[in-house]
């Protein structure tokens, strides 16, 4: 590499910035993603995060106002990524026990491969779910996984495979718990009883029994 291509490598880099605010955007989330649910709300620090981003800490201030805004839509965009994922199941189009067997197996696998999310939703527990609730988007993902639980419950207890009376907000709980515990209390677990629940043959029983409690619970 010249000197002079050296030279001309910041210039080009600011100009991909510039012209590409949406991958900006994505790079700072993707690093706040880490820093908050490592450090939470009050531990993580804007110039840390752009010590790790392609962005400057003028530029995060630019796009996300402040370190509560920022935080906010990184609780946005985790959300919104498993609410988007759900919807690619297509669960409409199959049969209710197939359906709700791929959504608590979805569930399961999303939580174990994404603890980030599991230890952002931890650390906005700890803040009552005050950043939460101002979000409207967060809302209405949330009231639309529940929309597409009750259609395939409906579904099943018209086919006569699900029994009747059961509540799709109790049923998302069920089905949440069982998949959030597996990733919040892993290393707490694995070391009080000498398990290693992190194993991938462990995993896959878990993951089994999980949809065997909820399917017999449904059925």
């Amino acid at each position: 590499m010249t000197a002079s291509s050296t030279k001309a490598s910041p210039p080009a880099v600011r100009r991909r910035r510039k012209n590409d605010p949406e991958s900006v955007q994505a790079d700072i989330l993707a690093v706040a993603t880490r820093e908050f649910s490592e450090k939470g709300l009050s531990g993580a620090r804007i110039d840390e995060i752009a010590e790790k981003t392609r962005a400057s800490k003028r530029m995060i201030y630019y796009y996300f106002s402040d370190k509560e805004t920022l935080y906010l839509h990184t609780l946005e965009a985790a959300y919104k990524k498993v609410r988007l994922q759900e919807t690619e199941l297509d669960l409409d189009h199959l049969a209710p026990l197939e359906a709700l067997s791929r959504l608590v197996r979805f569930t399961f696998c999303h939580h174990a491969k994404n603890p980030d999310f599991i230890r952002l939703v931890m650390i906005e527990n700890i803040h009552h779910g005050r950043f939460l609730a101002q979000s409207k988007l967060i809302q209405s993902l949330n009231a639309g996984v529940i929309d597409v639980l009750t259609n395939v419950y409906i579904r099943g207890v018209e086919e006569g495979c699900f029994r009747e009376g059961l509540d799709p907000r109790e049923l998302h709980w069920l089905i949440s718990a069982l998949s959030f515990f597996n990733v919040s209390n892993q290393h707490t677990f694995s070391r009080i009883f000498d398990w290693q629940q992190a194993a991938p043959e462990n995993q896959h029983k878990l993951e089994q029994h999980v949809t065997d409690m909820v399917m017999r619970y449904v059925c």
